[in-house]
């Protein structure tokens, strides 16, 4: 039976997924893959609506690397909703807005993306890491003709 969480360690818990959040934003913006491959579970799951989903830590942070090369990007995620289910597991919903900047060829490209991330987390070794996280977007505007990942705009 699971001992019963004082508020105080609930609103702990919440404090330390917020900053988690913040540091994988970081990490992503900034390319900082090694921060960002550790604040993962190891067989953490990604699944961006419309591309196909990604199982582990290591696998999904060398597809991002990639996908990220050659662009700037800027991630913001606001308004969380996190709900601590135990010591050890808790779920997030967050609005998020983004914005990538790229080339194609000779040709300067971009997407600007809002929605929501729906999350979900465990504790480690006595650290919050992400355990799963799905991207559904409520809207998403790009340079006609751009490609980044799995997305492609429409014509």
């Amino acid at each position: 039976m699971h001992e019963p969480m004082s508020d105080l360690e609930r609103l702990l818990a919440i404090e330390e997924i917020k900053h988690l959040k913040a540091r994988r934003i970081r990490a992503l913006d900034t390319k900082d893959w090694a921060t960002y491959e550790a604040l993962h579970a190891p067989d953490y799951e990604a699944d961006n609506e419309g591309e196909r989903p990604w199982k582990g830590s290591k696998a999904n942070t060398e597809r991002l690397a990639e996908i990220q090369k050659d662009k700037v990007s800027v991630h913001h995620a606001h308004t969380p909703e996190i709900t601590v289910l135990s010591r050890t597991r808790a779920t997030g919903v967050w609005a998020m807005e983004d914005r990538i900047w790229w080339k194609q060829g000779d040709e300067d490209h971009w997407l600007h993306g809002w929605g929501f991330y729906y999350e979900t987390y465990e504790k480690h070794g006595g650290e919050w890491l992400f355990a799963s996280r799905q991207l559904k977007r409520q809207k998403v505007l790009s340079s006609p003709g751009a490609v980044i990942g799995d997305f492609r705009a429409e014509p």
